[in-house]
């Protein structure tokens, strides 16, 4: 069948514009973090997340796969639950985190920010935990998560607050002047 005689897709799957091209995928990466002013762990991860993305940036460009990155400051509760946040900070490829396994521990930049003791996300990579996730660890979960075709947990389980990121909440709620609380 001739594609110019079918109006766009011939195949079914509209991957196909009116001119016969395939249409370039499309993969939404979010970054969600608690503070890139003070958190050093904020900070580095979202500078090994730019470089993570522009080493993969050929292979990206050689698929066809556009990348739309989404930097979200998670400042509040609300925020929290909207995007079912975890642990800071957080990086996930259409919806699913490149480390399902969160571990924590003290981050004293988070703590200085709210002035109380805050716990923030480690990443395990090859049997070490780091504070910074290494570029190669995104690299590895970015490609798993545009290229890899995982069955398993599909983010529809019941998202419940996380008690660390509560006391993150409250601890910088209390120190806004009373002026400031809404």
């Amino acid at each position: 069948m001739n594609k110019s005689n079918c109006g766009g897709c011939c195949c079914g799957s509209g991957c196909c514009s009116g001119a016969g091209q395939i249409n370039k995928r499309r993969v939404v990466i979010d970054f969600l973090y608690l503070d890139l002013s003070v958190c050093e762990w904020c900070q580095g991860t979202d500078k090994n997340l730019e470089e993570a993305l522009s080493g993969i940036s050929n292979v990206l460009g050689l698929a066809d796969i556009e990348v739309v990155l989404n930097k979200i400051n998670v400042t509040s509760e609300e925020l929290a639950i909207k995007h079912k946040f975890i642990s800071s900070p957080t990086i996930r490829v259409d919806g699913k985190d490149i480390q399902m396994e969160v571990r924590e521990s003290r981050c004293e930049s988070c703590g200085d920010l709210c002035g109380d003791d805050i716990e923030c996300r480690v990443w395990l990579y090859k049997g070490q935990e780091y504070a910074i996730p290494p570029k190669a660890l995104i690299m590895e979960g970015l490609l798993k998560g545009i290229f890899g075709h995982e069955d398993g947990a599909d983010g529809d389980e019941e998202y419940v607050l996380p008690e660390n990121l509560k006391k993150f909440y409250a601890a910088m709620k209390a120190k806004k002047p009373s002026c400031c609380l809404e």
